[in-house]
């Protein structure tokens, strides 16, 4: 990609990044509230434009294609400027290849991996993501059982940063529906005395922000459509 293109993209993601800490402010929250760029599906290209326009913290979902960009990328995200988060369901088997390219695991939902993240990457910072869906597929523990799963990522060594959730799709005649779910989340943080709450992404960030959200993941907000 020519300079003048990366110029180009790194202004329009600089622009709807303008966008997003808008409707982030109008639903009541403020620069607190950390936006993840969520850059699964782009190409490295694209997360180098969206460091130029200002995202310095960025998420993947695959270990395979995060390993490849950042291999890629090389310096540009290597340094403490970038944050990198590992928001995908990771398979324990994959740890080992992610370990050391991710700053915060924000999807940990079970003993298992909990065990692998100790074993290879020790004090590794992680959040505990919990089912708010109830939707095969999605991943996250039970609610009853996320008490138990931080207290053991604690005793292992890991440093739980605090809960995540994906709410379920979202319905257009209920869309108070996110919201409960962010709320119940919310109150189980505080419960646990964590600090951090990651809800909240391009679709349903005003009900995430109003239930409380400290981190929103916003893809398509950012970068339109991904390839994959």
């Amino acid at each position: 990609m020519d300079d003048a293109v990366s110029e180009l993209t790194a202004s329009v993601i600089g622009d709807r990044l303008g966008a997003i800490r808008d409707r982030i402010r109008r639903a009541g929250g403020d620069d607190g509230v950390v936006v993840v760029g969520v850059t699964k599906g782009h190409p490295a290209s694209t997360v180098r434009a969206a460091i130029s326009a200002g995202i310095d913290q960025v998420g993947e979902s695959y270990a395979q294609e995060w390993a490849a960009k950042f291999a890629e990328l090389g310096d540009l995200v290597s340094g403490p400027s970038v944050v990198r988060h590992f928001i995908g369901q990771l398979q324990t088997n994959k740890v080992r290849l992610v370990a050391p390219i991710v700053d915060l695991f924000q999807t940990v939902d079970r003993p298992s991996l909990v065990d692998a993240l100790a074993a290879r990457a020790p004090g590794a910072r992680v959040m505990v993501q919990v089912d708010l869906a109830g939707a095969p597929g999605r991943g996250g523990v039970a609610f009853e059982s996320a008490p138990a799963l931080v207290a053991r990522a604690t005793d292992a060594g890991l440093v739980v940063d605090g809960l995540m959730g994906v709410a379920p799709i979202p319905d257009p005649d209920d869309r108070a529906a996110s919201r409960r779910g962010f709320e119940r989340l919310r109150s189980l943080r505080d419960e646990l005395g964590l600090r951090s709450l990651s809800i909240g992404m391009s679709d349903d960030l005003e009900e995430a922000v109003a239930a409380g959200s400290t981190m929103v993941r916003i893809g398509t907000g950012l970068f339109g459509p991904r390839s994959a």
